[in-house]
């Protein structure tokens, strides 16, 4: 995995984080700040980036992402376009 994919894999694990502790966290996160930093990172991807990753990402399937950058992508489930959206 490059430092951008960990990166990348850091900043979802922080938003799965933030989101499910959104209703006890004192002051709330700031999601906004996260969605802008992973699609920071996304956009900083070279061309080469695996297929299904920047599908992923592009798509704002973020735990799917997640899933793919900790090996699991087979647990991903088959979108409705066909793909492991």
């Amino acid at each position: 995995m490059t430092q951008l994919e960990q990166d990348i894999l850091k900043a979802l694990l922080d938003l799965e984080t933030a989101v499910a502790t959104i209703h006890t966290a004192n002051p709330k996160p700031d999601l906004a700040a996260l969605f802008a930093r992973i699609e920071q990172l996304t956009h900083e991807l070279p061309k080469d980036t695996d297929p299904s990753l920047l599908h992923y990402l592009h798509k704002k399937s973020y735990e799917k992402g997640r899933l793919f950058l900790q090996g699991r992508d087979a647990e991903n489930k088959l979108g409705n376009c066909g793909h492991t959206d």
